[in-house]
């Protein structure tokens, strides 16, 4: 009898010093509660607890990462969308996050899942690929002050994908190509207008000289022979092409074979007298 008592008697002292003794690692507080009430945090290291009178929950103080579900939303253009998110998190105060909340782990992702939906809908689905950075400190922000009251800091919100429909996509293919026609289409007119410009530069300049047209020519000539091509084009200026046929215009008409109409027209005799212009001639006789 007496090695069972002894036997029974270590084995109580045993559980009493396990229940007693705890050891908290350097990323773990423990809240301590005495008879059901609030007592202190302690930790980290060796703790000491009253065995049966005190309780003690372990909170991990170390950033969590909490992978928020794809979520189903429409977006302000009527644009229907998947996204997920990542957010980071950690326990700042554990006091709050054992006592003011249930479960902080599942609160805050109940939370971030509703948030998501809510303020990702508010845009439309150009802000939604193109403003990513301006949408996560809007959606942390919104999450940091809904989660002060349980001792949790929100350090950062990450919108991962926007997954969209294929026919969706297609559109936004088409309307990227229409874009870059467009701006194909600027920048093509936009040269032409500084070509246009120079050239008319370029013109006021040899309209000073006009020799220096000569010189254009030739080394034009130049680069096109460089070029080993059996076709020549050699250019002739137009005032040269004007004054040839002004030149053709003002010469008179030489030919022989040609119609006394088209030379120079004598003088007709005009009668001296108009009854004598008007009598028959065997009248006369």
């Amino acid at each position: 009898m007496m090695f069972y008592t002894a036997a029974v008697v270590f084995t109580l002292v045993v559980i009493l010093l396990v229940n007693m003794f705890r050891i908290l690692r350097e990323y773990e507080r423990g809240v301590v509660f005495f008879l059901g009430r609030f007592y202190r945090v302690k930790g980290p290291g060796l703790v000491i607890l009253i065995p049966f009178v005190q309780q003690m929950v372990k909170v991990d103080l170390r950033t969590i990462v909490l992978d928020v579900p794809s979520q189903d939303l429409i977006t302000r253009d009527n644009v229907s969308v998947k996204v997920n998110a990542v957010v980071y998190f950690r326990v700042v105060d554990p006091q709050m996050a054992i006592n003011n909340v249930e479960s902080y782990f599942e609160a805050t992702s109940q939370l971030a899942q509703t948030t998501l939906r809510s303020v990702l809908g508010q845009h439309e689905l150009d802000e939604l690929l193109a403003e990513r950075d301006k949408l996560n400190r809007d959606l942390q922000g919104i999450l940091d002050q809904q989660t002060d009251d349980w001792g949790i800091k929100v350090a950062n919100v990450e919108v991962k994908h926007v997954d969209l429909e294929n026919s969706m996509v297609r559109a936004l293919a088409q309307q990227a190509e229409a874009e870059r026609n467009r701006r194909a289409k600027v920048i093509h007119a936009t040269g032409e207008l500084e070509a246009s410009t120079k050239l008319m530069e370029a013109a006021n300049v040899l309209n000073l000289a006009p020799n220096a047209i000569q010189l254009r020519y030739m080394q034009t000539l130049t680069e096109i022979a460089n070029e080993r091509s059996q076709t020549i084009v050699f250019p002739i200026p137009v005032d040269l092409i004007d004054a040839l046929t002004k030149r053709h215009n003002a010469a008179p008409n030489t030919d022989p074979n040609a119609s006394p109409d088209a030379a120079t027209t004598t003088p007709q005799k005009t009668p001296q007298n108009k009854g004598e212009s008007n009598q028959d001639p065997k009248e006369k006789l």
